[in-house]
């Protein structure tokens, strides 16, 4: 193939090994996968190889060795990442029949990951300053409305904040009580029922959302900004502000409201009597993992918070599943 610039999903790559990026990429997407983080990191390969203006279609052992290198500030689970996307890209282009060169993987970097697991007061406060929050001017662009409702939904069921804000009107089922999660991280599509006093909180969101002028022309998203778009990366923003009026550590973040709530279930199974053997699937289910080892780290978390409901569970079932290196962390 001749060197010409390469697209895809209107990205412009310039680099000899464009077309064959944009080729990848393509095959992946069809295959099923969302490859979010392998584009990203591949157009940063693309934009490498412009640089040092690559002549051959394969990739050299002296790019490999470059891109390889450790960067500054850079946790070992990244660079991890960026060299396994290469690792990947290179076999591709040589079942092309291109040579290119396959470097060897470096050791998978230990996860020392532990999430922040919010207390009951935590979480009670954080929806009393959500209750409370108030916008300075009118801004069209502010998903604080959403807020109350939001930060209780993703407590309550332990969804992903993409998961929540990418949910459509119809997906939100306030009759029979259920969440359909179509948008997942593993593309696993998913009913999540919910519990009354929840759908109770989402009637009452609809009430005030349904009154915005701009509702007429809304995007169909069921968390919507005041001008009817769909919710985005500002929920951060406005999370860390209850975090801090909240006065709760810096440490905690968005996401370990799914972390809280997956501790907390097998806490409330366990009192309940229910078997770490049947309660472990049901869990994994309802998260949206890939596999029961994902979830198989909240039972050592449950059992460190909560030892004396975990006491007559014999030790050796906290290691029925093996370790998961690729616990998710975000």
């Amino acid at each position: 193939m001749s060197r010409k610039e390469g697209f895809f999903m209107n990205k412009l790559y310039n680099s000899k090994y464009g077309p064959y990026i944009g080729q990848y990429i393509d095959l992946k997407r069809k295959l099923g996968f969302k490859y979010t983080t392998g584009e990203f990191i591949l157009s940063k390969i693309d934009t490498l190889a412009d640089q040092r203006e690559e002549t051959t279609s394969g990739i050299t052992k002296d790019f490999t060795r470059l891109w390889s290198e450790r960067r500054p500030n850079e946790s070992e689970f990244y660079r991890y990442t960026r060299i396994s996307h290469l690792v990947q890209f290179s076999s591709y282009l040589c079942d092309l029949g291109i040579p290119s060169y396959v470097p060897r993987l470096p050791r998978f970097p230990k996860n020392t990951f532990i999430p922040y697991i919010y207390s009951q007061k935590e979480i009670h406060l954080l929806f009393k300053v959500c209750d409370e929050l108030r916008i300075g001017m009118l801004n069209k662009n502010s998903c604080m409305i959403c807020m109350p409702t939001l930060i209780r939904l993703l407590y309550c069921t332990g969804i992903r904040m993409g998961e929540a804000i990418a949910l459509k009107d119809e997906d939100v089922n306030l009759e029979e009580g259920y969440l359909l999660v179509r948008d997942s991280k593993n593309g696993k599509q998913r009913i999540i029922p919910i519990s009354q006093s929840l759908v109770s909180v989402c009637r009452e969101y609809l009430e005030y959302r349904n009154l915005l002028p701009s509702r007429k022309t809304s995007s169909g998203y069921f968390f919507v900004k005041v001008n009817g778009h769909k919710c985005g990366q500002s929920v951060r923003a406005w999370f860390k502000k209850c975090l801090d009026r909240a006065g709760i550590p810096g440490s905690a973040r968005l996401h370990d409201l799914r972390h809280t709530f997956a501790v907390t279930s097998l806490a409330q199974m366990a009192e309940s009597g229910i078997d770490l053997y049947a309660s472990l699937p049901i869990l994994s289910n309802y998260l949206g993992h890939q596999s029961i080892g994902a979830t198989n780290h909240y039972v050592r978390l449950t059992s460190n918070m909560y030892p004396n409901l975990i006491n007559d569970i014999d030790a050796i079932c906290l290691d029925v599943f093996p370790k998961f290196k690729n616990y998710e962390a975000n």
